[in-house]
């Protein structure tokens, strides 16, 4: 006993292979075994040796939980919705559980978080298993929106230690407004991913707002594609839809394409949890303190920087159809898709419309189709439309930007306003506003039609028509029809820099001193309204006036740095500042003045920024107005891709391009290819392309025929040896 105590008391651990269990196996030393006919100590030995049984895969590991990348996952997404556009999703838990998913939502929440992307390979053990976390509380309904004390998983800005916060702290967290959690971004990142493709299919074609791949300039050109001989339009603000609906449409609008229940609690939950918002009264406003000195805050160093000058001063020119932003509850993100779901019916209920409005005339030029797809004319110019009469055809097209619509009708002013009782109606019906004529005037093209902060016109234009009459004989007549105008306001353009606070007056604008840049240097101050002006010229990129407005933005900001930099540097008027830094400000004004040394020998030492002047100081150098053609059945990009792919992918596509190769008597070039390989093998020699179809015309005709001559001669061989075989056989 004592003896075999022992020889257990002196042992090692052997640490094994990767093929067995991660267990350590104790072992005896070598003389218990010493003895061979102990078979006792033999078999106790080879014990500790036997193999274990694999160990399963931890299902709360999350480096077993992503199989694939999450962006493949996203685009088989897409391709599956595509596919089916009237399927029914049903089963969208399943993708609620991708794990990827998860990761890649937090990938773009931390990119618009931190300002920079953050690779997968970067993301630490700890941050994946408090995400596993969320996603578990989600599955398993323990997930509360608007939380602000406990959390899965925090923003990797957010340092706080909410444990050790003191009671006046924590109460200030609950009670007063605070943005929206990070892990709520999180899961409405994951929702969207789920459900926009889903809608995207679906949705119709008539809107614009908050859908990927199309802006406010798609809806512009649509107009200008679109609208042109159209007498009268109708303007509809329902605007009070992005405030919020009832709870109940909502989730009636998401459960006519979509049957989750996990889904649809998620989203309702989102949207009964109230929202915790703070009011500061009238009478309770804080007094602060001037103070004479304010040191400048130094950003952490994984904080973004905020917005630039010019990027706040280009977004007080977002116009009034763009300047509002759904936010419905804890939804967030999800909130402008929620929209378009909800307004998706009044869409399909115009399309109705538009179809039984449209009665084609056979004296009409351009749309005399009884089926009303393909527009006729002069397709280069489609803009271009015959004056309308009683006689011609009666068409009507819609638009929807956000909570804003457009229609256009070309007919008598009584069907515009059948179609607005109408619609009051529905709207009344469907959504429980009460609209009236006030929100939805009627307004004559020549009066002008305010859209988007641009105004709809029409020119009358006598272009001269030439044709070839019987004979061969060449006839011009002048011929009159209207042209669709869409140019930039300048009377908005004007409100929007008064609200800036850029100019000063209404008739005779006059410029004003921008103070907010009074501390930045020359170099930095033109840097920053050159690319305002960049902006601004984009934004104006499909109006007739452009270079007219743009011009006049181009004046404004020259005359509001021109008069900074007169105070600044106590030049007393605004024609000095242009006798020193020339007409666009592009000389350095520190230099004229004799307080520091030559501009020139500072910039050589690398001691002072390059001064870039002004852009746009003259008409001349403002870009062209973009004309380029817009095709009437225009989609986004990535839509193009969907389903060209889908189409390429189908069986029925490749066998319709393999009856067209055997009709037209082509060679595919998979065909030639063998073609290629067979000559060489046969001839033992490379053959180039002239040489095959020189000697052999039979390659031009079908791989069939190719593959049935080359079947006869390998038959006429086979004879020839056959006989051959006989000859010898008989000698």
């Amino acid at each position: 006993m004592r003896r075999s105590f022992s020889a257990l008391g002196s042992h090692k651990w052997l640490k094994p292979s990767s093929t067995y269990t991660n267990v350590y196996c104790f072992v005896t030393n070598p003389p218990l075994i010493s003895n061979p006919n102990n078979g006792s100590a033999i078999f106790r030995y080879l014990s500790y040796f036997a193999p274990q049984r694999r160990q399963q895969p931890d299902p709360d590991d999350p480096a077993n939980l992503l199989k694939e990348d999450g962006v493949s996952l996203c685009s088989q997404m897409w391709l599956e919705n595509f596919k089916e556009p009237d399927k029914m999703a049903t089963n969208l838990t399943s993708y609620l559980r991708r794990f990827e998913l998860w990761v890649l939502a937090y990938q773009k929440v931390c990119c618009d978080e931190l300002g920079a992307y953050v690779p997968r390979s970067s993301i630490q053990r700890s941050v994946l298993e408090n995400l596993l976390a969320l996603r578990n509380s989600v599955l398993d309904d323990r997930f509360k929106w608007g939380s602000r004390l406990d959390f899965y998983i925090k923003s990797p800005r957010d340092k706080t230690d909410y444990e050790s916060l003191s009671k006046r702290k924590i109460k200030a967290i609950l009670t007063t407004t605070q943005p929206t959690a990070f892990q709520d971004r999180i899961v409405q990142e994951v929702l969207l991913m789920i459900l926009e493709p889903i809608y995207e299919s679906r949705f119709s074609q008539k809107s614009f707002a908050f859908r990927p791949g199309r802006t406010a300039h798609t809806v512009l050109r649509v107009i200008r594609r679109n609208f042109a001989g159209y007498l009268w339009y109708v303007k509809g603000d329902l605007s009070v839809v992005l405030d919020g609906m009832k709870v109940g449409f909502v989730i009636s609008s998401l459960m006519r394409d979509v049957r989750d229940k996990k889904v649809i609690d998620l989203i309702k939950s989102a949207l009964v949890t109230p929202v915790v918002t703070s009011k500061v009264e009238d009478g309770e406003k804080k007094k602060t303190k001037k103070r004479k000195y304010q040191k400048k805050r130094v950003l952490a160093d994984d904080e973004p920087k905020p917005d630039p000058y010019w990027l706040e001063t280009f977004f007080g020119f977002a116009p009034e159809e763009a300047g509002k932003s759904p936010q419905w509850g804890h939804c967030g993100i999800l909130s402008p898709l929620l929209v378009n779901v909800c307004l998706d019916e009044l869409d399909r209920w115009m399309e109705t419309k538009v179809k039984d409005f449209y009665r084609p005339s056979k004296s009409d030029v351009i749309w005399n189709n009884p089926e009303g797809e393909a527009d006729q004319g002069n397709t280069s110019w489609p803009e271009f439309v015959p004056t309308s009469g009683p006689d011609k055809t009666r068409k009507m097209d819609y638009v929807r930007y956000g909570g804003h619509i457009l229609i256009g009708v070309r007919g008598p002013r009584a069907d515009a306003a059948t179609l607005r009782k109408e619609l009051i109606e529905f709207v009344d019906q469907k959504y429980m506003l009460r609209l009236d004529n006030e929100n939805l005037p009627i307004e004559h093209i020549t009066k002008g039609i305010m859209f988007l902060d641009h105004v709809l016109c029409r020119r009358v234009v006598y272009p001269t028509l030439r044709y070839t009459a019987t004979g061969g004989k060449i006839i011009s007549e002048k011929g009159v029809g209207t042209l669709l105008s869409v140019t930039a306001s300048l009377k908005q353009c004007i409100k929007q820099f008064r609200k800036l606070n850029f100019i000063k007056g209404d008739r005779d604008p006059d410029p004003q001193p921008c103070f907010r840049m009074f501390h930045a240097t020359q170099a930095h101050t033109n840097n920053q309204m050159n690319k305002f002006l960049t902006t601004v010229a984009e934004w104006y990129r499909f109006a007739d006036n452009r270079k007219k407005i743009v011009n006049f933005c181009s004046y404004i900001i020259r005359g509001s740095l021109a008069k900074l930099y007169a105070a600044k540097y106590k030049l007393r008027s605004r024609a000095k500042v242009y006798k020193f830094a020339n007409r666009n400000l592009s000389l350095p004004l520190l230099g004229k003045k004799g307080k520091s040394p030559e501009y020139q020998d500072l910039l050589r030492m690398g001691l002072a920024e390059s001064v870039d002047g002004l852009v746009y100081t003259r008409m001349s150098l403002v870009p062209e107005t973009d004309y380029s053609p817009f095709p009437g059945n225009w989609r986004p990009e990535h839509e193009k891709f969907l389903i060209e792919y889908l189409t390429l992918d189908e069986p029925k596509t490749l066998e319709e391009q393999k009856r067209f190769i055997r009709e037209k008597g082509l060679v595919s070039p998979q065909d030639y290819t063998s073609m290629l390989v067979w000559n060489y093998k046969r001839n033992a020699i490379p053959m180039d392309q002239v040489s095959i179809l020189k000697d052999q015309p039979f390659l031009l005709g079908s791989s069939s025929n190719y593959n049935r001559d080359n079947d006869d001669q390998k038959n006429k061989e086979e004879d020839e040896d056959r006989e051959d075989g006989l000859r010898i056989a008989r000698i």
